[in-house]
C-alpha cells in the first residue's frame, strides 16, 4: 500500500470517527500550508487553501474594535471627571471638600482590595469591618482636626458640641483602641501572620492616603489657591512629560516605568514652571481663590472678602546693581511674591511628586498587576490617577505653613483660651473690658454697651 503524501487530506479522514491530526501553530507549518497552492475538497476538487474571508478580518478588526472603544471611553470620561471638578470648583468649598472625601475613601478601598483577595479564599471573619473601622476612626479624627482648628469660634458656643470639640483627640483616641482590642481578640491560630500583615498594609494605606488627603483638606480651608495651584501642576506636568517624552525622548529614567524619560522629566519642568505662572496670574485676581474659607455657603459668584496674605500684593524688587543703558534692561521690576513661591511648587511637581506614580508603579508590580481598579473607566483605578496628588497636597500644606501663612491670633484661638483657661466669672471680665474697648474705639454705641453689661453680665452700666 503507497503511502499517502504528506499533508494531503482524504475524505475518510474525520467522517469515519478516526482521530484528526492536531493542528500546529508553529511558523514552519504556517509557512508550509501557506505556500501549498490547493488542497482537494469532499468532492475531489482543487481549490485554494485560504481561510474564509471573515477569520482573515475577525482578529484585526476586534483589536481596532477593542481599542477605539477603549479611547472613546477615555475621552468621554475625562471630560466628565474635568466637568464635575470645575464645578465643584465653582459651586463652593464644601462641594470640593465632598470630592476630595470621595477620591480617598474610594482609593483606600482600592489599596485595600490588593491585599484583600487572600483573605476571601482563608475566609476570616471581619477583616473587611476592620478595615473600614479604622477608615472610619481615622477620618473621624483628622477631619475633626480640621473643623476645630478653623471653625472653633463656632463649635465652641454650642452646648451639644462643646464636649465632642474639647475632649476630641481622646475620643478620637479610645475609638482607635477598641478597633485595636478588636482586631486581638478577632485573631485566629494558624492565621496570625496573615491577619498581622493586613493590620500592616491598612495602616501603610491609612498614612500614605487617608493622613495626606487630610492636609490636601486644610489646603481648601486656607485657599482654594493652596489646593487649585499643586493639583493643576502635577496635572501639567503629567501631560507635558508624555508629550516631550515621544517627541525627544530618548534615555530612559527608571526602570519602574520604561516609558519615563530623561528629556521628558526635565522638559516638562520648564513647562510645569510656564503653566503654574500664568495659573497663578489668573487665580490671584480673584479673592474667591486666595481667601481662606469662613462661609462653607460662599461659592465663586459670591465670592469672599478678606485682607490678602501678603504675598498676592505686587512688590517692587530693585538690582542690587546697575546695569549699563544699553542694555536696555529696568534696574527695577514689579512682581507678586507668589511667583517665586510658585516656582518653588512647580519644581516640586517637576522633579519630586512623580516619585509618587513609580511608587504606585513598584507597588503594582510587586502584586503583579496593571491597575488598582477599575473605578474610573478607560483610565483604571483612582490611585492610578491621584499617586502624584497626595505627595504634593502634602508639600503644599507643609511649604504653606512654613514660609507663606501668616500667624496671628484668630476669633476661634481666643475664645478656646477664654474657655477652656478662664473660669465664668474671668470670662465675664473678658466680655465686660471687650465691650468697653469696643465703646472707646466708637466701634458699638454706649447704649449697646451698657445693654450688654447690664442685661447680659448683671453689671452696672457705669
Amino acid at each position: 500500500m503507497a503511502k499517502p503524501k504528506k499533508d494531503v487530506k482524504f475524505q475518510h479522514r474525520g467522517s469515519n470517527g478516526h482521530k484528526q491530526r492536531r493542528s500546529s501553530t508553529s511558523i514552519s507549518d504556517i509557512s508550509e500550508t501557506a505556500s501549498e497552492p490547493a488542497s482537494p475538497n469532499r468532492n475531489g476538487a482543487i481549490t485554494k487553501n485560504e481561510p474564509p474571508p471573515e477569520q482573515q478580518q475577525s482578529q484585526p478588526q476586534s483589536d481596532f474594535e477593542k481599542k477605539k472603544q477603549t479611547f472613546i471611553t477615555r475621552t468621554i470620561w475625562t471630560f466628565v471627571m474635568i466637568a464635575i471638578f470645575f464645578s465643584s470648583l465653582f459651586a463652593g468649598h464644601l462641594y470640593v471638600i465632598i470630592i476630595v472625601t470621595a477620591v480617598q475613601i474610594v482609593s483606600f478601598k482600592e489599596v485595600i482590595a490588593i491585599s484583600n483577595v487572600p483573605s476571601r479564599a482563608r475566609s476570616l471573619r471581619f477583616t473587611k469591618t476592620l478595615n473600614w473601622y479604622f477608615l472610619g476612626t481615622t477620618m473621624y479624627f483628622l477631619y475633626g482636626e480640621s473643623v476645630l482648628y478653623y471653625f472653633k469660634h463656632i463649635l465652641l458656643v454650642d452646648k451639644i458640641l462643646l464636649p465632642f470639640a474639647t475632649h476630641h483627640r481622646f475620643i478620637s483616641f479610645m475609638l482607635y483602641v477598641m478597633g485595636f482590642v478588636f482586631f486581638v481578640g478577632s485573631l485566629q491560630k494558624g492565621h496570625y501572620k496573615f491577619q498581622f500583615t493586613q493590620f500592616a498594609w491598612t495602616h501603610m494605606a491609612l498614612y500614605l492616603i487617608v493622613v495626606q488627603a487630610h492636609f490636601i483638606m486644610n489646603n481648601i480651608f486656607e485657599g482654594l489657591f493652596w489646593f487649585l495651584l499643586p493639583v493643576s501642576l502635577v496635572i501639567i506636568n503629567d501631560i507635558s512629560a508624555y508629550v516631550v517624552g515621544i517627541t525627544v525622548g530618548r534615555t530612559q529614567l527608571i526602570k519602574l516605568s520604561p516609558k519615563k524619560t530623561v528629556e521628558g522629566f526635565l522638559g516638562a519642568w520648564i513647562f510645569t514652571v510656564l503653566g503654574g505662572i500664568l495659573i497663578t496670574n489668573v487665580m490671584i485676581r480673584y479673592k474667591y481663590f486666595i481667601c481662606p474659607v469662613t462661609d462653607l455657603g460662599a461659592n465663586f459668584f459670591t465670592g469672599l472678602e478678606c485682607t490678602p496674605n501678603p504675598v498676592f500684593v505686587a512688590h517692587v524688587y530693585r538690582l542690587p546693581f546697575s546695569l549699563p543703558s544699553w542694555t536696555h534692561i529696568p534696574s527695577s521690576f514689579t512682581i507678586h511674591p507668589i511667583q517665586f513661591h510658585t516656582f518653588v511648587f512647580a519644581t516640586f511637581a517637576s522633579l519630586i511628586a512623580p516619585f509618587g506614580g513609580f511608587f504606585a508603579s513598584g507597588l503594582k508590580r510587586s502584586f503583579k498587576i496593571k491597575d488598582f481598579g477599575d473605578s474610573i473607566p478607560g483610565h483604571g483605578g483612582m490611585t492610578d490617577r491621584m499617586d502624584c496628588q497626595f505627595i504634593m497636597g502634602f508639600f503644599a500644606f507643609m511649604y504653606y505653613s512654613s514660609f507663606i501663612a501668616v500667624h496671628k491670633a484668630s476669633v476661634g484661638g481666643v475664645m478656646e483660651a477664654a474657655i477652656t483657661g478662664l473660669g465664668p466669672e474671668e470670662q465675664m471680665e473678658v466680655v465686660k473690658g471687650l465691650s468697653k474697648h469696643l465703646v472707646n474705639q466708637g466701634v458699638i454705641s454706649s447704649g449697646v454697651g451698657g445693654f450688654l453689661l447690664v442685661h447680659f453680665l448683671g453689671f452696672s452700666a457705669s
